[in-house]
């Protein structure tokens, strides 16, 4: 195996990481556990003693892109688990006030520029929202379904058929952690 295309990640107390015989690898940590099935044909990853080693056999460049993205996709398991993560959102009004409300898997948006019908937004897998005032947290600890959670009600609150350089409401990214 190319010894220069394998990335080391470390694992830190506390963090168990299992991989299975289906690729799947599950990092579990204080925070709670991640599952996630991570394959490419010539693309292994395996445990060492003081961590993981994501290594390929194959030194074409899509193989050597690819060892990088699943070592990348490890790690932020493992952040999550230890960390977790924290997108803040603010809302921002000049017109008309938005009301919102998360209620199960859904942030409900009413008001948003004069319109009757409330836009919703989809929260994904196990994040949470919590609204404080016009600030809303979008936590968990799965990187992905926080971050799409986070794209959803920025994408729930496009303006259309306005002019954006007058009407510039919205709910937008303000902070990541």
């Amino acid at each position: 195996m190319g010894k220069e295309l394998a990335r080391h990640i470390e694992v830190p107390e506390g963090v168990e990481v299992e991989i299975s015989d289906d690729f799947t690898v599950t990092v579990a940590g204080p925070l709670g556990t991640v599952s996630r099935r991570l394959w490419h044909p010539g693309i292994e990853i395996r445990r060492v003693e003081s961590g993981l080693v994501v290594d390929c056999d194959v030194a074409r460049k899509r193989h050597r892109s690819m060892v990088g993205t699943l070592a990348a996709h490890l790690k932020n398991m493992i952040t999550g688990v230890t960390d977790g993560f924290e997108y803040r959102m603010k809302a921002v009004y000049s017109h008309f006030p938005i009301q919102l409300k998360a209620t199960g898997k859904e942030v409900l948006i009413s008001n948003f520029l004069g319109e009757r019908k409330p836009r919703s937004a989809k929260i994904m897998g196990a994040s949470k929202v919590e609204l404080k005032g016009d600030t809303l947290i979008v936590t968990g600890i799965d990187k992905e379904s926080v971050g799409q959670t986070m794209a959803n009600i920025e994408q729930a609150t496009k303006v259309r058929g306005f002019d954006i350089r007058v009407f510039q409401d919205g709910i937008y990214l303000v902070e990541k952690r």
